[in-house]
């Protein structure tokens, strides 16, 4: 028992030390890449949760409770997760997207893009980032809000500045732009 006392109180003392580094480095991150404060937080409570929840797992297994009741336990409650998830499956792809663009997206607020759609063009400057779509105004004025999981999915061109985007642009009158950048349009 005091074994099991002690192991217990190791876990406690380990999931704080993890838990405040996880956080300040996930705080740490979003400021590198200029995220919004509470972009910063939503990441930090999603990935806390996963990790409570491998600390209740823990937990579980040094009070001696059986691999088959943790594996019933967890199943049960992945399965009714799981149906009420399913009808809202885009909006689950689109959290997780959230977290992959928040560790792994090349762009960042501020920056001209243009994503390669073959229906539309979609270029302009990212505003915000959110949890559940890349918020993009376009050289037009517009504001565009795209899913995160389908900007995952299609091919993004960055652009060093404004004026390379309007350069680039399919529906700007080229006689009304900036005398170089129509130079650059006419040597390349």
């Amino acid at each position: 028992m005091m074994v099991q006392i002690g192991l217990i109180a190791l876990l406690v003392v380990a999931y704080v030390i993890v838990s405040r580094i996880l956080k300040s480095s996930v705080t740490l991150l979003g400021q590198k890449k200029y995220a919004n404060e509470v972009r910063i937080t939503y990441v930090s409570k999603m990935l806390n949760l996963g990790f409570t929840a491998i600390f209740v797992l823990l937990v579980c297994l040094v009070l001696g409770i059986g691999y088959g009741q943790l594996a019933i336990f967890f199943s049960s409650v992945f399965a009714v997760v799981g149906v009420a998830l399913f009808a809202q499956w885009s909006i689950l792809s689109n959290i997780t997207a959230s977290l992959i663009i928040f560790f792994g997206f090349p762009y960042r607020v501020g920056d001209w893009v243009k994503v390669v759609d073959k229906d539309d063009e979609i270029l302009g400057q990212i505003t915000e980032i959110s949890s559940f779509h890349v918020i993009i105004h376009r050289l037009s004025g517009d504001v565009v809000t795209y899913p995160n999981s389908l900007i995952l999915q299609k091919a993004v061109v960055r652009f060093e500045n404004r004026e390379s985007a309007l350069a680039m642009s399919q529906f700007v009158a080229h006689d009304t732009l900036p005398d170089k950048v129509e130079e650059q349009r006419t040597t390349s």
